[in-house]
């Protein structure tokens, strides 16, 4: 059979929720008939918590695709999507594990679209631990879906440089346009038979943490290094933070320099002892405002006080002189809880 024809006969069942896998869904609905997409409810979001569709099912229906939206993957839903007779589950993000019954629908399976290479960073968070452990490229694996997360045979990679200046946000995009490119192309070779999987080396297998609020909190022991990669790897969420008194501040833009600075160096006064982790040594005009590290000293350019406005660190200082010379900390003394 040509392989062009083999593609049109692959009806593809897409399964996704959040920004990431937008791209994916349109890519594959423009080459393969997509039957369904899978994809989580409606939910509360942003500040007026008004209800609203997950990304991908705002892109399923302008693009009039058919959409499934269920609270269980059960016996009548499996029935729901056997009427679809999809032969390909394509997943980029769905956030649920699929259980045997559910895969034993698909004579071809499913493929799952991971943002690391594999075997590297299986888990939640592969995009903000490769930029946390300061990886020089990271990238996009297509798997075999497995009953164990992110342990399938590899179907496809793609190799991905991660930027000094790579956040979390702008990296999610570049690996999801990444991602979409090399679904299709692991489709393609499903279609056409020339697929070729080969086994992750399990000796060499790593894992990303879930995420949660408190991940962001900072602990200023680490070096200013780590400190820099974690403000990048938390943007746009959990962003990272500590707290001043009781006040939680967030860190938006910042950079890593040996200690001391000294060069246009506005300081706070300094006693006989030395300055300890998250001491606020001063603000640099070219810089930003300077807090003392394990090993260095992060510069931090772009600043935000919780329910305020971010502000560019000479505009912070000057409505918030006390800054200079506090002690910021990764304990919450809010009361209200870091989760």
């Amino acid at each position: 059979m040509p392989q062009s024809t083999a593609w049109l006969l692959m009806k593809i069942l897409f399964a996704g929720t959040p920004e990431f896998a937008v791209p994916a869904l349109a890519v594959v609905a423009s080459r393969f008939p997509v039957v369904g997409v899978l994809t989580q409810g409606d939910a509360r979001r942003g500040r007026g918590r008004k209800s609203s569709p997950s990304p991908v099912k705002a892109k399923a229906l302008e693009l009039g695709l058919p959409v499934l939206e269920p609270e269980k993957l059960d016996g009548a839903f499996r029935g729901e999507v056997a009427g679809l007779a999809p032969d390909l589950l394509v997943c980029v993000a769905y956030a649920k594990i699929f259980g045997p019954k559910f895969l034993g629908l698909f004579p071809e399976g499913g493929i799952n679209v991971h943002p690391s290479l594999l075997p590297r960073f299986r888990g939640p968070s592969p995009i903000q631990a490769a930029i946390l452990a300061g990886d020089p490229e990271t990238g996009v694996t297509v798997q075999r879906l497995a009953l164990k997360m992110d342990t399938g045979d590899i179907l496809g990679q793609e190799i991905h440089p991660v930027a000094d200046t790579d956040t979390a946000a702008t990296l999610s995009n570049a690996l999801a346009e990444v991602g979409a490119e090399l679904s299709v192309r692991v489709i393609e070779e499903i279609a056409s038979g020339t697929v070729r999987p080969r086994p992750q080396d399990e000796s060499r297998a790593t894992y990303s943490r879930l995420l949660t609020k408190s991940s962001g909190l900072l602990d200023f022991a680490a070096s200013a290094a780590e400190l820099e990669r974690a403000v990048r790897a938390f943007q746009p969420w959990p962003l990272a933070h500590a707290f001043w008194g009781e006040k939680r501040v967030f860190f938006l833009e910042a950079g890593a320099y040996p200690s001391p600075v000294e060069s246009g160096l506005q300081s706070a006064e300094s006693g006989p002892e030395p300055a300890s982790p998250g001491r606020v040594l001063g603000m640099d005009k070219d810089l930003g405002i300077l807090i003392h590290t394990g090993d260095g000293v992060l510069a931090v350019r772009t600043i935000q006080l919780e329910y305020k406005k971010a502000l560019p660190f000479r505009e912070f200082v000057n409505g918030n002189r006390e800054f200079i010379g506090g002690t910021l900390s990764g304990a919450d003394r809010s009361g209200n809880g870091g989760t």
